[in-house]
C-alpha cells in the first residue's frame, strides 16, 4: 500500500502527514511518506526519527536502526535521536546503554520529562537482571531464548513468547525472569493467583530480584492483598533504596490500602531522589487532594509542570479539581503544546480535556465542546467497548432475574446489613449521596470498589466450565448465594475500620443488583440519578483515569442510558421497594427532606451532620472531591443546556426518556 504526499509544501508538512497515519495505527503508510520525503529532505532529522519509530511500530527494527543511525550521524546533537535510539536499545535489553543514551538526550533537551521516565524503566530492567539464586537471569543460555521471546512479543505472537518461558523453566525451574515473564502472561488472562504463585517462587530462589518483588506487590494488590502487597513493596525498596520508582510503587501500594499519610512520605522520598520525577509529584498531589489540603495540592502540580513543562497529566489533574481556574498563561501553554506534533495521544487528551474544563469555567461553551469532542474523539480510538454485546447483556439479566428466578433463590443470601451500594451512571450525584451518608456516625464511606465484579468473575470457579455471568448463576448450588455474599463482605473490609455500615458507590454494579438482592438481602442499594442529559453530557466531559468506554461518543452513551434505564425499571418491577432512586435535582433543591429520605430507607437515625456533609473530614478520591467540600450548590443543575446545539444526536437518542419526564 503506498501514500502520497498531498500538497506538501517542505518537510514539516510531510512529517505532520506521516504523524497523522502513525497516530491512526498505520505504520506503513508513515513509512511511505517519509521514504517519498526523504527523497526530497534526505537529512531531515525530524522524517529520519519518524521513520524509525514507524519501523520499530511496524516491528522492523533493521529499517528503524538505518534510520536513526542516519539522523545521528548528520544530526549528532538532535536530542530526538538519541531518545528513538535508545527506545531500540531498550527493546533489544541493552539497558545500561539506554539509559545513557536517554540520559544524554535529556542533557540535550532538559524540558523533556518523558525521558526521566524512561531512565527510570530502563534502571528497573537493569536491577531486575541482579539476583543471587544461582545467576538463573545471566545463565547465557538462556539470553538467546528471552531475546526471541521479546520479538515474539513485539510480533504480537505472545503465544510463542510463552511456551519460551515454559521452554526455559523446564530447563532451569530457578530461572526467576522466566517465572516473572510467565507471570505478566496470567496477569494478561487475569489469572493472578496464577502469577502470584510465580512471582512468590521468583523471590524465593532469587531473594534481590527487584523487577520480581515490584511486579509480586502490583499483583498482590489486584487480589486484595493489601497487607502483602505492601510487604513486597517494602522489600523493593530495601533491595533498590536509591531508586525512586521503588519509593514511587510503595507509595502507590500505601495510597490504594487507604495508609494516606504513609503514601505522601513516601512520594516525597521518591522526590528527594528524583526531584522531577513527574509520577510522584502526580501521586503526592493526589493525596493531599484526597484528604483536602488542596492549596498543597494545587502547588504540587505546579511545581510538577514547572520541572516537567511538556508533561500534560498536571494539567489534566488541576482541571479535574472542578473548582480550580488556570491562569492566563497556563491556558496558553497547554494550547502551545497542542501544536507539538509528536505529542502522544494521552497527552492530547489530557490536554483538549483540561481545556474544555477551563473554557466551560469561563462559560464559553462552544469553545469548551469544541475541546471535550477533540479529546473524545482521540480517546474513543483507544478504547474497546461492545455496545452490541452490553445490550446482549442486559438483555440476559433481565431474563434471568424473572420473578421466579428471585422467588426460587430467596432466602439463601448472607444477612449482613453494613452494605450500602450507591449505584447508577458516572458523574449523577453519587459522591453527593456518599459525603452525606459518610457524614453519618454509624457510616464510613470507601470508595469506588471493584471487589463486587471480582467476586462475580470468581462464580466462574464454581460454575460448568465456560459459563458466564449471568448465565451461571443459573446452576448454583443453594449454599452458594449466602458464599457469594461473605465473599464480598471479606474482600471488603480491608477498607473499612470498624463502622457498622460501610458505602461501595462504584456506578456500575446497578447490573448487579439483582444478584445482590439473592447473596445480601439486608443490603441498601441507590440510584443515583440525574437528568438524562446533565448525566451522559457530565460523562462526556469528564476523561476517566479508567473505565468507563462508552462514555467517549454521544450515541454510544446515549444508547448506553437507554439500557441502563430499562434495567433500572426492571429492577423496580421485580423487586419493588429494594433500590431508592435518589435525583440530584431534588437533593439540591430539597436538602433536608431527601437526606432524611436516604436516612429513612437506610435504616438509621436522622443525624444533623449529614446535613452539613461539606464539613465532614475524610478522604474522597474522586473527580466531586473538592465539590462535595462546599455546601450544596445548583450550577450543575441543567449544565446540558449551555451545550444543547451540540447535543442533537443524544438528544433524539434520549427524547422518549425527555418526553416522559417533561423535557
Amino acid at each position: 500500500m503506498r501514500c502520497t504526499i498531498s500538497q506538501a509544501k517542505g518537510p514539516q508538512s510531510v512529517f505532520n502527514q506521516a504523524l497523522q497515519h502513525l497516530r491512526q495505527g498505520e505504520p506503513q503508510l508513515a513509512n511511505n511518506l517519509c521514504d517519498q520525503g526523504l527523497i526530497q529532505y534526505p537529512n531531515d532529522a525530524n522524517i529520519l526519527c519518524l521513520n524509525a519509530q514507524a519501523h520499530i511500530a511496524a516491528k522492523n527494527l533493521e529499517a528503524a536502526h538505518a534510520n536513526v543511525s542516519k539522523a545521528l550521524k548528520t544530526h549528532p546533537d538532535f536530542a530526538t535521536a538519541h531518545e528513538v535510539y535508545s527506545d531500540l536499545l531498550l527493546i533489544e535489553g541493552k539497558f545500561e546503554q539506554a539509559i545513557g543514551g536517554y540520559q544524554h538526550a535529556l542533557k540535550l533537551a532538559p524540558d523533556r520529562s518523558r525521558i526521566n521516565s524512561k531512565i527510570e524503566r530502563g534502571k528497573q530492567l537493569l536491577q531486575s537482571l541482579d539476583s543471587d539464586s544461582q545467576e538463573p537471569l545471566n545463565d547465557l543460555a538462556f539470553n538467546k531464548e528471552l531475546a526471541q521471546a521479546r520479538q515474539h512479543k513485539a510480533d504480537e505472537e505472545p503465544e510463542k513468547a510463552e511456551e519460551i518461558y515454559r521452554t526455559i523453566l523446564r530447563k532451569n525451574p530457578n530461572h526467576a525472569e522466566a517465572m516473572r515473564l510467565l507471570a505478566a502472561v496470567a496477569t494478561v488472562h487475569r489469572k493472578h493467583e496464577d502469577a502470584e504463585l510465580l512471582l512468590s517462587r521468583a523471590v524465593s530462589v532469587a531473594p534481590k530480584f527487584s523487577r520480581g518483588w515490584l511486579d509480586l506487590a502490583k499483583t498482590q494488590l489486584e487480589l486484595g492483598k493489601h497487607p502483602e502487597a505492601i510487604i513486597s513493596a517494602e522489600t523493593l525498596v530495601s533491595l533498590s533504596p536509591d531508586i525512586a520508582e521503588s519509593h514511587v510503587a510503595l507509595a502507590n501500594t500505601q495510597a490504594q490500602s487507604n495508609l494516606t499519610e504513609q503514601s505522601i512520605t513516601s512520594y516525597q522520598r521518591a522526590l528527594e531522589i528524583n526531584p522531577a520525577h513527574p509520577g510522584a509529584f502526580s501521586g503526592l498531589a493526589h493525596q493531599l487532594k484526597t484528604i483536602g489540603r488542596q492549596q498543597e495540592a494545587i502547588a504540587t502540580h505546579r511545581q510538577n509542570i514547572a520541572l516537567n513543562p511538556t508533561n500534560s497529566e498536571p494539567y489534566w489533574n488541576l482541571a479535574n479539581l472542578k473548582t480550580f481556574r488556570f491562569e492566563e498563561s497556563e491556558v496558553s501553554d497547554m494550547e502551545t503544546l497542542l501544536e507539538d506534533h509528536s505529542l502522544e495521544d494521552l497527552s492530547y487528551v489530557q490536554l483538549c480535556n483540561s481545556l474544555g474544563l477551563e473554557y466551560e469555567g469561563r462559560r464559553d461553551y462552544d469553545r469548551a465542546f469544541s475541546y471535550f469532542q477533540r479529546c473524545n474523539d482521540r480517546h474513543r480510538q483507544s478504547e474497546k467497548y461492545d455496545p452490541i454485546g452490553h445490550e446482549v447483556l442486559i438483555g440476559m439479566i433481565t431474563k434471568i432475574f424473572s420473578p421466579e428466578f428471585l422467588n426460587q433463590h430467596h432466602g439463601l443470601g448472607l444477612e449482613d446489613q453494613s452494605p450500602i451500594l450507591i449505584v447508577g451512571l458516572p458523574r449523577s450525584g453519587s459522591t453527593l449521596i456518599e459525603q452525606i451518608l459518610a457524614s453519618h456516625s454509624q457510616v464510613e464511606g470507601t470508595h469506588e470498589l471493584s471487589d463486587l465484579a471480582q467476586v462475580v468473575q470468581d462464580i466462574k470457579k464454581i460454575g460448568p466450565k465456560g459459563s458466564h455471568f449471568p448465565e451461571n448463576l443459573t446452576t448454583l448450588p443453594a449454599n452458594a448465594w449466602a458464599d457469594i455474599g461473605q465473599q464480598y463482605i471479606d474482600r471488603t473490609l480491608k477498607y473499612r475500620t470498624g463502622s457498622p455500615r460501610f458505602i461501595d458507590k462504584n456506578p456500575n454494579n446497578f447490573i448487579y443488583a439483582g444478584l445482590l438482592k439473592l447473596v445480601l438481602p439486608k443490603a441498601k442499594i441507590i440510584n443515583a440519578r440525574r437528568h438524562p442529559l446533565d448525566s451522559c453530557f457530565g460523562s462526556y466531559k469528564q476523561l476517566f483515569a479508567s473505565g468507563q468506554p462508552f462514555s467517549y461518543d454521544l450515541t454510544e452513551l446515549g444508547e448506553y442510558y437507554l439500557q441502563y434505564q430499562a434495567l433500572m425499571e426492571h429492577w423496580h418491577q421485580v423487586m419493588p421497594g429494594t433500590v431508592l432512586d435518589v435525583d440530584y435535582e431534588m437533593v439540591v433543591a430539597d436538602l433536608d427532606t431527601q437526606v432524611r429520605r436516604i436516612l429513612d430507607y437506610c435504616e438509621l437515625p436522622f443525624e444533623e451532620s449529614c446535613l452539613r456533609f461539606h464539613e465532614t473530614d475524610r478522604a474522597v478520591k474522586t473527580a466531586s472531591s473538592e465539590q462535595v467540600r462546599q455546601p450544596i450548590y445548583a450550577s450543575s443543575v441543567n449544565l446540558w443546556k449551555n451545550y444543547e446545539p451540540h447535543l442533537e444526536e443524544l438528544i433524539e437518542i434520549l427524547e422518549p426518556l425527555l418526553q416522559a419526564r417533561g423535557g
